[in-house]
């Protein structure tokens, strides 16, 4: 048993005053308001910490590399395809570390990775069929961070073209051979957790779009959707409806399920994922870096539609820049402000539930013992009101987390991984040099 104190606290009704947390082993025993200190004291706003809800973990290698001339998305992914070339299972492991450190820095508490990269070059299985999924279980335990690793089935290079040399890495042959390699996977580690996810309506014939969704099994299945408008022109010529359309014929569209990005949508499709009760995953910094566009957030939401965050290719990691930009991209759109309640953008950050931790994302009773404390003090958070810090905060201002009612951040600092910056340097300039 363990005893916080926290000078505020954002509650499951709002932010309140000094809040005893009482933690028994990975769950939240008891909270109590206006306390006198007790325990161990959380000066600052606690809160139950940011869900990542989509994550490539290798694509945090591209960061700051892409930047030095002019191109668009496909340019990009050029360069994505070279860094997926030359990780391996240990590689893999390393750099994944690094960034789970990171997100935990950052005040994530879970993530949910987006993992299509199965194979050694060429499609070569590994000895280990699932080596690289692994990998990824390992170094989320290492980096102390909740993990679903959602396998990805990818299984073409675009509407009826096979897979090229590059993209072989992340196919299986056929939707079967993916489910059975995807079923055989069983991690090891109390903090990992499985789902599944098609990459696309580009990547997954329409008639493998079924297998993925029975392989779900009532866990997550995730799906990038709408995420460019060439997707939407390419579908409609190869199938006469839009990729929402698609995937709800094919059985795909469900409350277990969250459509990642959902960019592009006609009116009909928000209604779709509306009468599904399927999320939208937005991923705002990943979209402006790639020049995407602003998806219907607001109309989303005003349909019934849930609404998560993730930060996808990791251009940046900071759960209170995607929390901002999911408002900030509302209002250039609509040229309004206040299109969300703080209340919305919070429920936003903190759906553990999109990724199968339902019991994460809310500092109650009976939920996970997951707390993440942001400084009140700091140059960019003095003077603020609690309720509103986290318009003005930023990732170098969560003080301290804990995850599963273990310490992981204290005093700034990552207590599993020491200097995490060293290894995300190491491992990409291995990964880049030429």
């Amino acid at each position: 048993m363990s005893t916080y104190w926290a000078e505020h606290a954002w509650l499951p009704d709002g932010v309140a005053a000094a809040v005893t947390i009482e933690v028994d082993g990975a769950a939240i025993r008891a909270v109590t308001r206006d306390t006198e200190r007790s325990g161990t004291v959380l000066p600052g706003l606690t809160i139950p910490g940011f869900a990542n809800a989509h994550s490539h973990a290798f694509h945090r290698a591209l960061r700051g590399r892409t930047q030095h001339d002019r191109g668009t998305f496909w340019t990009w992914r050029e360069r994505m395809y070279a860094v997926a070339e030359r990780l391996d299972p240990d590689s893999y492991y390393r750099l994944a570390r690094g960034v789970y450190a990171e997100m935990v820095l950052a005040g994530y508490t879970s993530v949910g990775e987006f993992h299509y990269l199965h194979h050694a070059r060429g499609g070569v299985r590994y000895a280990d069929p699932n080596a690289m999924s692994a990998a990824l279980a390992a170094a989320a335990e290492d980096a102390g961070i909740r993990l679903t690793l959602l396998d990805t089935c990818y299984l073409a290079g675009g509407f009826g073209v096979d897979p090229d040399e590059r993209q072989r890495r992340f196919s299986d042959g056929d939707a079967h051979a993916w489910a059975e390699r995807a079923a055989a996977f069983t991690p090891r580690q109390e903090l990992v957790r499985t789902g599944v996810a098609a990459h696309s309506v580009r990547a997954v014939p329409a008639a493998a779009l079924p297998v993925v969704a029975a392989a779900a099994g009532g866990r997550p299945v995730h799906v990038h959707l709408s995420e460019q408008p060439a997707e939407n022109a390419d579908c409609l010529a190869a199938h006469g409806r839009t990729p929402t359309a698609l995937l709800a014929e094919a059985g795909l569209l469900s409350p277990d399920a969250v459509a990642v990005h959902a960019t592009h949508l006609t009116d009909a499709d928000i209604g779709l994922l509306a009468q599904s009760r399927t999320r939208a995953c937005f991923c705002p910094t990943t979209e402006r870096d790639l020049g995407d566009g602003i998806g219907p957030a607001r109309a989303l939401a005003d349909a019934g539609v849930g609404l998560c965050l993730g930060t996808d290719s990791h251009a940046v990691i900071d759960a209170f820049e995607e929390w901002r930009a999911l408002e900030l991209g509302e209002r250039l759109a609509a040229r309004a402000r206040g299109r969300f309640t703080p209340a919305e953008l919070y429920r936003a950050a903190t759906d553990h539930a999109s990724i199968g931790w339902p019991e994460a994302g809310r500092i109650a009773p009976g939920a996970a013992a997951d707390l993440v404390t942001v400084d009140l003090d700091s140059i960019r958070t003095a003077g603020t009101a609690p309720a509103a810090a986290l318009f003005a905060a930023t990732a170098s201002d969560v003080r301290s987390v804990l995850v599963a009612g273990r310490p992981v951040v204290a005093d700034r600092r990552h207590l599993r991984v020491d200097h995490p910056e060293t290894v995300l340097r190491e491992e990409i300039e291995a990964l880049c040099r030429p």
